[in-house]
């Protein structure tokens, strides 16, 4: 019975030739684009210099910093109030003043100062662009006091710390390979979970599911047969954007592809059964597409996809718990940048088949069937 319940589900699935490019292209434009547009590195910040001084040593500085591919030089401004018209106007982002005597300061053995001013609208872009030019203006310092001598304490008042930095598991700090993982989570949630919310509702409207119900078919055969097709598509969407993160930016899970497919497997029942649970109490199909974009939208979000977890609010953090996009965005990222194994992941793979098995039982007991 269940065969021939499976081979429906197929031909329901594909009947419409929309859906087969669908699944094919949607995991390309993804994999294509949101690891561009979804990246939170700050690039071509523009940059007012105010040279003051007009010096060597000054020009010197200049030519470092705009040698940096995180800064755009915009404009070399007369004065200070000018660069700062230039913020109001939205053409610039970071003001730095070398003030005047900036060199003669330094050749006295003093301690000459700079000013670097951000515009603060976009507080991501003005913390990270103050930090990235504060990093290069110290490693001037450093550059010159090992040219001339001097000690650390008097260039630009900077302390004598040796500081050594060691980027674990990801060396180059590439963003696209933290993104990228995480981006196959929310594909397979929008595929995997949207398709299967529509379904049922469907076959209300078109009025078929009338004839499932006057069948002797169980409810656990039924849902079971609905959940299989939307099982083995995510396995393929998976499978394209694994190909896809490989050729696109050359990224590869250090730990093994059985993990994630293992992983994924149980993810995808999970999310499945979620949209088989809204596509039951949905009465129309617009009805199913609004509650599974309201349940979507804050389920990623609040997956530590674009923010980490620790960075958000305590109670916000505790919702979190609830989530089960979280523990399979930690398992990706875990596979892919740490190379772990089921023996690392064993909390998250205990909730994932706690909500796998809520959400499928959920789905059966909430499936009506009547005569």
């Amino acid at each position: 019975m269940i065969k021939y319940l499976i081979e429906k589900e197929f031909k329901q699935l594909f009947r419409n030739p929309f859906i087969p490019k669908l699944i094919l292209l949607f995991p390309c434009m993804i994999m294509i684009l949101m690891p561009w547009a979804a990246s939170l590195e700050i690039k071509n910040i523009r940059l007012d210099i105010v040279d003051g001084d007009h010096s060597p040593l000054s020009r010197r500085l200049v030519e470092k910093v705009a040698a940096s591919d995180y800064f755009r030089v915009s404009a070399f401004p007369a004065t200070y109030d000018e660069a700062l018209r230039h913020v109001e106007a939205g053409s610039a982002d970071i003001v730095l003043e070398i003030p005047r005597d900036f060199e003669k300061d330094w050749m006295r053995g003093g301690a000459p100062r700079v000013l670097v001013a951000a515009n603060a609208v976009n507080g991501t872009k003005g913390g990270m662009g103050s930090s990235y030019l504060s990093s290069i203006i110290s490693d001037y310092a450093r550059s010159l006091s090992a040219t001339e001598g001097r000690s650390m304490a008097s260039a630009f008042r900077l302390p004598q710390v040796s500081v050594q930095t060691l980027n674990l598991y990801n060396p180059r700090l590439n963003y696209k390979l933290f993104m990228v993982p995480a981006l196959m989570v929310m594909l397979l949630t929008l595929i995997c979970g949207a398709l299967p919310a529509l379904n049922v509702v469907g076959e209300k409207e078109a009025g078929t599911i009338e004839q499932i119900n006057v069948t002797p078919v169980r409810k656990f055969t039924f849902i079971c047969a609905k959940l299989v097709p939307y099982w083995l598509t995510g396995l393929v969407v998976l499978t394209i954007a694994f190909v896809l993160a490989w050729l696109l930016y050359g990224i590869l899970p250090a730990g093994h592809f059985v993990t994630l497919y293992f992983f994924a497997i149980i993810f995808l029942l999970l999310v499945s059964g979620f949209g088989l649970v809204v596509s039951n109490y949905s009465s129309t199909l617009q009805q199913a597409m609004f509650v599974m974009f309201f349940f979507m939208l804050i389920l990623v979000l609040m997956s530590g996809l674009f923010t980490p977890i620790h960075s958000m609010p305590r109670w916000a953090q505790a919702l979190t718990y609830a989530n089960p996009l979280r523990y399979f965005v930690e398992v990706m990222r875990t596979v892919y940048l740490r190379g772990g194994g089921v023996a690392d992941l064993l909390p998250q793979l205990g909730m994932l088949l706690l909500f796998a098995a809520g959400f499928n039982l959920w789905a059966v007991k909430s499936y009506r069937k009547s005569g």
